[in-house]
């Protein structure tokens, strides 16, 4: 599922679990701890829009880099992505 999540597009880890008929957000986030580097997993971020713990660097570069729509923090420090704007629902 993760793998087929277009480029600039975002889903939670909600959003996966029920693409996949399940409601297990966290498993989905476990799965991602062992097996995301093998899938664009800057394109799974938390319900409030963040992406994962320890890889927002990473992760930003990522969404720069595709376009993903952020939304700002007032003092430009901390963002997250504009779920309205990029949720890709399958």
């Amino acid at each position: 599922m993760v793998a087929a999540i277009p480029p600039g597009r975002v889903m939670a880890y909600g959003d996966v679990a029920a693409a996949i008929g399940s409601r297990a957000a966290r498993g989905v986030g476990q799965v991602m701890a062992y097996y995301g580097d093998q899938v664009p997993w800057w394109r799974v971020v938390r319900a409030s829009g963040h992406p994962a713990v320890c890889h927002e660097q990473r992760a930003i570069e990522h969404f720069r880099a595709e376009g993903t729509p952020l939304l700002w923090s007032r003092d430009g420090t901390v963002f997250r992505v504009d779920l309205d704007a990029a949720r890709w629902i399958p």
